[in-house]
């Protein structure tokens, strides 16, 4: 028996999206984040930081590079191997709940039956 990670929780999703291009630092992922989610996602800062420090124990994002700029530390995070197998796992799995929604999933084994027995009594 598998077990299954559980479901990516959206910010925690866009966060991971966000660095799909390449290493950002808080506030650009915090910009890039409401924009793909199309506003949906806005992060606060401590929220952010308390996410990308679990990605980072995950090892989902690595710290990239820290420099102090007009006298604050910027921290630029990546994206790691393990993160965007994780981030597209999640896309996949997404992607299987919609087609069931959509119509576009495979016929189930229950669907199959019913249409056998449905074509049995005609």
């Amino acid at each position: 028996m598998s077990i299954r990670a559980a479901p990516m929780r959206e910010p925690t999703y866009y966060v991971l999206a966000c660095l799909l291009d390449g290493p950002l630092h808080g506030y650009a992922i915090i910009q890039r984040a409401a924009e793909l989610s199309g506003g949906r996602v806005r992060l606060a800062t401590g929220t952010l930081y308390t996410a990308l420090d679990r990605l980072a124990g995950e090892e989902h994002v690595r710290l990239v590079r820290e420099e102090i700029v007009n006298g604050r530390a910027r921290r630029s995070y990546g994206l790691t191997d393990s993160g965007a197998a994780a981030l597209r796992a999640e896309a996949a799995r997404m992607a299987r709940a919609a087609r069931i929604v959509t119509g576009t999933a495979p016929a189930s084994a229950f669907k199959r039956a019913r249409a056998r027995r449905g074509a049995a009594t005609a």
